[in-house]
Order: structure tokens, then sequence, then C-alpha cells
């Protein structure tokens, strides 16, 4: 969200590496192209609105969740951005605010399963891992998961670490075509194994991919279009498919952490985010799409991020499935592929 997910290299902050003043309302967001949006399109409203001043750290879902479970009960931040399937971890483990819908002037206006189990996160945006590839080198535009083992690319495709939500999600659909389930990935292991031992790297943070695309040292990955069509637009040449089997979806959710001192300006923030103002300045900016069904987005947008009929085809796995089998499908990735 991804992102997302799965978007930053480290816990910074964004305009300093000093810790975060006790007066700060702190969020805790991907990086990247998503980090930028929020700074342009949610920040400065909400410090307008309330008198508040914001300061975020940056991290991927792990970090984020990790630092929700060191802190529990006495959390550093007063919000937090987590793909769905890490909110779901957390919420499980009591450190999830159960949030008041009646607080949010727009909690009716939001895409069917936009709310977590009890009311434990909300959904504020989508976004997906499809195939982005170099049409400079790739002629022939990708239509199927199965064309990262094209041996035409042999070296030069790149797919992400299981840590990343892009990894778990493309072994999720290769599992898929290859006849696995939620309950046996044995095929997906099997399959993925050449393929991540043959990869350029096995990235961990979305950004890094930027820099791969930059050096001609890949040519196609399975990776995030907000992530993209930000290089996109600094000049990079890049180009989105969604593969027939449809897309992994993934939903960036947001959450009050369990003891959060600054409830009330947290509610302020997450109305902010749902707004449709909001949403639409998110989307155009970040290349995500909105959680907000009243937002229109623009033609340039809407053929880039899961909308329509792509986010209709998108395959979105039950995050509950996925928060509980994630610590044995991250054992098997580290004992059978990454070795």
């Amino acid at each position: 969200m991804h992102p997302m997910p799965f978007l930053a290299a480290a816990i910074l902050s964004v305009s300093t590496l000093a810790v975060a003043q006790a007066d700060d309302f702190v969020i805790a967001s991907y990086g990247g192209s998503f980090g930028e949006a929020l700074k342009t399109c949610h920040v400065p409203a909400f410090e307008k609105a309330t008198g508040a001043t914001v300061s975020v750290k940056l991290g991927n879902s792990s970090q984020t969740a990790a630092a929700l479970r060191a802190t529990k009960g006495n959390p550093d931040f007063d919000v937090a951005f987590l793909d769905d399937a890490f909110a779901v971890q957390t919420g499980n483990e009591g450190l999830n605010e159960r949030l008041d819908r009646a607080k949010l002037s727009h909690a009716g206006d939001l895409i069917p399963g936009a709310w977590g189990k009890n009311d434990s996160y909300v959904v504020t945006m989508v976004t997906a891992t499809v195939l982005i590839y170099d049409p400079k080198v790739v002629k022939t535009p990708p239509t199927s998961w199965l064309d990262l083992f094209d041996p035409h690319y042999a070296g030069k495709n790149v797919i992400a670490d299981i840590s990343n939500a892009a990894g778990w999600q493309f072994l999720l659909a290769l599992n898929k075509i290859k006849g696995g389930t939620l309950d046996n990935i044995d095929p997906g292991v099997a399959a993925i194994r050449p393929l991540a031992q043959g990869s350029t790297v096995l990235y961990t943070q979305a950004d890094q991919v930027v820099t791969l695309f930059e050096r001609g040292e890949v040519a196609i990955a399975a990776w995030y279009p907000n992530n993209a069509a930000a290089a996109v637009s600094r000049g990079l040449s890049l180009a989105v498919a969604y593969p027939k089997e449809g897309a992994v979806g993934i939903l960036a959710t947001m959450v009050i952490p369990k003891g959060a001192k600054k409830r009330e300006l947290a509610y302020r923030f997450i109305e902010q985010v749902l707004s449709p103002e909001g949403q639409k300045c998110f989307s155009e900016r970040a290349m995500i799409g909105p959680a907000n069904i009243k937002v229109q987005l623009s033609d340039k947008v809407a053929q880039i991020v899961p909308y329509g009929e792509t986010l209709q085809d998108a395959w979105f796995v039950d995050p509950e499935i996925v928060a509980r089998q994630m610590p044995l499908w991250t054992r098997r990735w580290q004992r059978e592929v990454a070795r």
C-alpha cells in the first residue's frame, strides 16, 4: 500500500531523525510515494483544522506491527497505517482500539469489507501486486504471472522476499495457478524456488526496485503500480500489466493503537483520510485506489490502480487466513526458498 505494506527501509521521521516530541501527533506510515502523498493531501489539512503538529514515522507493515508489540499499551504512534493482514494480527493480539463508526461521517461510504473484525481497523485505500515491466526491453506486454519465468528474462526479473507483501502475494498467486490452496502451498514453494534463486535480488523494500530498473538490472518485476507510477513521473520507462489470472489486492488500513493518548485527534485524522477530497487527492498523487466509493478518478489514474474491472478481478486473500498462516509460510520460505 503498497501499497503499500511494504514501502520504507526503516522507521524514521519524515523531517528529522530525532524522536518525535511528546506533543506531536504521530503517524506510522509507509514511505515512498505513499508517504509523499500523505504529507501533501492529509497532513496540512489536518494540521490546519486541528492546530496539531504532525510527526510521521516511516516503516513497512512488519516494522510497524513489531513496534506496536514492543510498546503494548503505551504506543509511540497515535494512528498507524498497516496492510490488512498485519492489522488483523495486531487486532487479534489486542493492540488495536475498537473504532467508533459514529465518529466517522464517511463510515457508510466505503467499499465492502472495509471494516475489520470488531471494527479493529478500517480500510483506507486499495492497491495490488501486479506485473511491472520496462517496455523498452519487454516488447510484448506480459499477460500472466507465469511470464516472470520466461527464459528471455532470466537474470532480469525480480520478486520480493516474503517479508514484503509482494513476496507472499506472488507466492500465493503462483500457488493458485499450480493447483495449491491456502492450506497447501507446496506447489507454490516448488514453483517459486528456482525463480527466487535466479532473481537479481529478493527485495524487502519496494523502493529498492526503482534502483534496479534505473540501472537496467531488471526488465520485469512483481511490484506495485503506485510505486511504478511514481517512478514514471520521474522519467523512468515502466508500464503496468494486470495478469489475466488477476492481481492480488492489497488493502491499506488504519488503526488506533490500544492506549493511544490522542484518540479524538486520531478520529479527526481518520476522518480526513476517508473524506472524498482527501481520498481523491491521495489517489491521484499516489496512484492508489480509493476506499471511498464516492470518489471519481481521472482516466489516467483509473488505468493504473485497481479500479472498475481490474478491481473486480483482483484476488483479495482473506486477511484472517494470512495472519494465521504467515508464520508457517515465512518459515517455509526461509528454509526452502531463500536459502
